[in-house]
């Protein structure tokens, strides 16, 4: 099975042969001075799907910048992307993770901690390469140790005590020169009890206690929206996250990060600031909610 994106969606659908390829070939067959180029043709074709699929999905996350900006000049680029992709990976197996590696993905988000580290330890390969591991979603204190040994950013930290633990672990590390763990406070912008964070009129002093800790470092905010295919609700909520980001550096607070925006709202989120969108489904297709063996929660981090 092959798995693609439609160009006019980020809808997942299935093909047992690529579309095209059938028709190449007959096409190579009768031409023969055409080959090369129903050849090539073929070799796109048959593409890595997830290699297409993400490709599909920087060329949206584009698209989306230049309309923001009105100006071409606010686009991605191989050295310094403005506007990161973390391309969520949790239940597919470590091979998916290393073709997109090889199709040039760089940071891969996580959202079960064992699960993770597997992960991690599989491709440990990649560590000297540039491979970056990110938590996603809710984090229970007795996995924090796990989770600062492991990963470089952790995207839910919505208790002083989680803060606390991650930072303690992060400073014991033997030897370490991974330097401090890179954190974003996560914040119910929604106000759905299904959903993590902390709410937005305790960001700020969340964020002071957060900022005095050694061991991490304050990156910047994350939201999980509510599940709402309306732009306009969409837009506001991640403007709330935004406005609290502007909030925290009126006061001192130095950020450069808001992670917000999954498969089916990051146009929007993009739309209102976001520099990190978390999109997982687009990319390695429908996930296996029983394929990791750890509980899941109502939320967690990319599961549109």
């Amino acid at each position: 099975m092959y798995f693609g994106v439609h160009a006019s969606s980020t809808a997942s659908v299935f093909y047992t042969t690529p579309p095209g390829v059938t028709e190449a070939l007959h096409a190579a067959h009768k031409n023969v001075s055409n080959k090369t180029l129903v050849l090539r043709h073929l070799c796109q074709l048959i593409m890595s799907p997830i290699k297409a699929n993400l490709q599909h999905i920087q060329r949206e996350i584009r698209r989306a910048a230049e309309r923001t900006s009105g100006d071409k000049t606010i686009i991605l680029n191989a050295f310094y992307p403005p506007i990161s992709l973390i391309a969520v990976s949790k239940t597919k197996p470590a091979a998916m993770l290393r073709d997109a590696f090889a199709a040039g993905q760089r940071l891969f988000g996580e959202n079960y901690v064992q699960e993770g580290i597997a992960k991690i330890a599989e491709l440990a390969d990649l560590r000297a390469q540039g491979i970056e591991w990110h938590f996603i979603g809710p984090l229970q204190s007795n996995k924090a140790k796990l989770v600062a040994q492991h990963f470089d950013w952790v995207h839910g930290v919505d208790r002083l005590k989680i803060a606390e633990a991650l930072a303690k672990s992060r400073r014991e590390l033997d030897g370490s020169d991974r330097g401090p763990l890179n954190v974003c406070i996560q914040v119910n912008v929604s106000g759905e009890a299904s959903k993590g964070g902390v709410a937005p009129d305790q960001t700020l002093a969340l964020a002071k206690q957060i900022v005095a800790l050694t061991g991490i470092k304050l990156r910047g905010l994350m939201t999980i929206i509510e599940n709402t295919p309306d732009e306009a609700t969409q837009r506001a909520q991640f403007l709330l996250l935004r406005t609290l980001q502007e909030q925290l550096l009126a006061n001192g607070i130095a950020l450069d990060t808001l992670s917000m925006g999954m498969s089916q709202d990051f146009r929007a989120a993009i739309a209102e600031g976001a520099t990190m969108v978390r999109i997982g489904s687009a990319i390695f297709g429908a996930r296996d909610s029983a394929a990791s063996g750890e509980p899941s929660s109502a939320v967690v981090g990319e599961t549109r």
